[in-house]
């Protein structure tokens, strides 16, 4: 499907990838992959290994690389990781696309995963382009709220200039927060994920990259969907025994 549909919502083949029947398997996919993580295997090898053996499409090992992730890495973020409640008065660095596209999936009603480390992603991420969709405000005014219940001091949206529209959703969010009054700066670097992982706040992003490098963090997609999106399309696929409600921290071990 085109990436320049107006809506940000599920693709028809995922009733099929991530159907009911299909869970069982994509779990044990995912505890196959994290303990090949866990060992030292190169994720590119291990995926290889893991789809091939459970026959996975594209989709679903793009979906299994996302939740999968090692033990020692999940106790790792664990220790650094924070909830809503902790925010007050504190401020915030917000990996902007991460964050917004899967709030924009959850909204379309896509398929929104539940990974590991704690955090929710989309089955996609962003790859280089970005365009508003028809759930961009939706989802900006689910963040602003949840943040101002907060009581956050102040929060920074950070964008990577080498995706396509950052200006334009950099006057977006200028724009919403004007409009409402939400204390946030929006600032667009060349080296977004660098600019994460050094700044002093807190920050919210799944991007896995960042949050092996940055100190405090939330996931304030997770959260947001949790406590925001009823009838989200939650794929759980942490745990081979059931799917837990979303806000719920999954067991490090399968």
């Amino acid at each position: 499907m085109s990436d320049r549909r107006k809506q940000r919502s599920a693709d028809p083949a995922d009733r099929v990838a991530f159907g009911a029947g299909e869970l069982p398997r994509l779990r044990e996919a995912v505890c196959d992959l994290s303990w090949l993580l866990g060992r030292g295997y190169v994720e590119r090898t291990a995926l290889a290994l893991v789809g091939d053996r459970y026959s996975l499409s594209a989709r679903q090992r793009q979906a299994v690389a996302r939740v999968a992730c090692s033990d020692d890495l999940c106790c790792a973020l664990a220790a650094r990781r924070l909830s809503l409640s902790d925010l007050e008065g504190r401020t915030l660095a917000i990996d902007g696309f991460n964050v917004l596209v899967t709030l924009e999936a959850a909204l379309g009603g896509a398929v929104v995963l539940l990974a590991r480390d704690g955090c929710a992603r989309d089955v996609s991420g962003v790859r280089g382009t970005w365009r508003r969709r028809a759930q961009t405000r939706l989802a900006l005014g689910l963040a602003g709220d949840l943040l101002r219940e907060a009581q956050v001091a102040g929060a920074t949206w950070v964008l990577d200039h080498g995706v396509s529209n950052a200006g334009r959703l950099r006057a977006l969010l200028q724009e919403a927060a004007a409009q409402s009054g939400w204390p946030w700066a929006v600032e667009v670097t060349d080296d977004a994920d660098a600019r994460l992982a050094q700044v002093g706040e807190v920050v919210a992003s799944a991007d896995r990259e960042v949050l092996q490098r940055c100190g405090p963090w939330v996931s304030l997609a997770r959260e947001a969907v949790g406590a925001r999106v009823s009838g989200a399309w939650v794929v759980d696929l942490t745990e081979p025994r059931g799917q837990g409600p979303v806000g719920t921290p999954r067991p490090a071990g399968c």
